[in-house]
């Protein structure tokens, strides 16, 4: 994704929610990098009005998730939150709610999901194995500080 110069570490981390149609206009935005509201509406399925995008993209500007610059008669969009952001707030979300905190069962469900619908390569599940055994060194470095 092309960020936007005014993107900063806060949009990239904080805590953001967006509502389906919001992420569906945030993904194009992502994806894009920028759009006009021709641009994104091009690329929503179903193809809503003009009105219904424009107005979408209006409220994701309310709530600082993108902003706009003009182009000509048109306004460009930039999303001003990292896709990053997002995934990590919703995944959170999704801990929480739906396995009620157990990382254990949320991270099986992901990756039973995952396997379903694409085959996950040698290569990815050697970077699933590496994230976990560096989170268990850390946890156990942590652990082993703690005991005097």
């Amino acid at each position: 994704m092309r960020r936007h110069p005014e993107m900063n570490e806060a949009t990239v981390s904080e805590d953001v929610q967006f509502t389906d149609r919001e992420l569906d206009i945030m993904s194009i935005l992502w994806k894009l990098g920028s759009g006009t509201v021709n641009e994104v509406r091009a690329h929503v399925q179903n193809e809503p009005g003009y009105t219904s995008i424009l107005k979408m993209l209006q409220i994701l500007e309310e709530k600082g998730h993108v902003r706009h610059e003009s182009e000509g008669r048109a306004y460009r969009y930039f999303p001003m939150v990292a896709p990053e952001a997002a995934g990590r707030s919703a995944l959170g979300r999704i801990v929480e709610k739906i396995f009620h905190g157990s990382a254990d069962l949320a991270f099986a469900g992901l990756v039973e999901r995952l396997a379903e619908d694409r085959p996950i390569s040698d290569d990815q599940l050697r970077r699933m194995r590496h994230i976990l055994d560096e989170l268990a060194r850390e946890q156990g470095d942590e652990s082993e500080g703690g005991e005097s």
